[in-house]
């Protein structure tokens, strides 16, 4: 692995997976796939930009977005939506499940075998064909609930605003 994170394989399966649908192998591309793939804290596009902008920092808001949006549709990325948060992305995309704190918007990955082997619904009769699933339980994180150490140690919204404002 190299120090940005990036693994061989990722960048084979960006080559690999642009090829199939006939886009162009941008060093844009790459760079933001390494910025996403040196994140564990399911990052923001806005967080994923502020990486971006240090190796390209002419890279504008739009093609971070744009970029972003096409690794998902490659299936080298997963969009985590929840209400009321800004939406983030995700490089890991075998199945796994998400603690999602309500307050401070921290997503954890959450491996539980037994929610990944749970059996599909029958959903012929809508019409409607699952291709996966992810579950995300929504509550209040150790931190917010006041059972854990500072939110600086997790990475949460509001320690990353102290410590960009050089409070910790």
């Amino acid at each position: 692995m190299s120090l940005t994170g990036q693994t061989p394989s990722n960048l084979e399966e960006l080559e690999a997976a642009c090829h199939r649908h006939g886009l162009p192998l941008t060093v844009q591309r790459r760079v933001i796939l390494e910025a996403l793939a040196a994140h564990t804290d399911h990052p923001t596009a806005d967080e994923i930009l502020e990486d971006v902008r240090r190796r390209l920092p002419e890279v504008s808001r739009t093609t971070v977005y744009r970029v972003l949006d096409t690794l998902v549709r490659l299936g080298l990325a997963v969009k985590i939506c929840h209400p009321g948060a800004s939406v983030r992305f995700d490089p890991k995309t075998e199945r796994h499940h998400h603690l999602i704190c309500v307050q401070c918007e921290r997503v954890e990955d959450l491996h539980v075998p037994a929610l990944s082997a749970l059996p599909l619904p029958n959903t012929r009769a809508a019409s409607f064909e699952i291709s996966d699933y992810s579950i995300h339980f929504r509550g209040r994180c150790g931190d917010c609930s006041g059972r854990r150490g500072t939110h600086e140690r997790y990475g949460g919204r509001r320690a990353r605003a102290r410590v960009r404002k050089g409070r910790h």
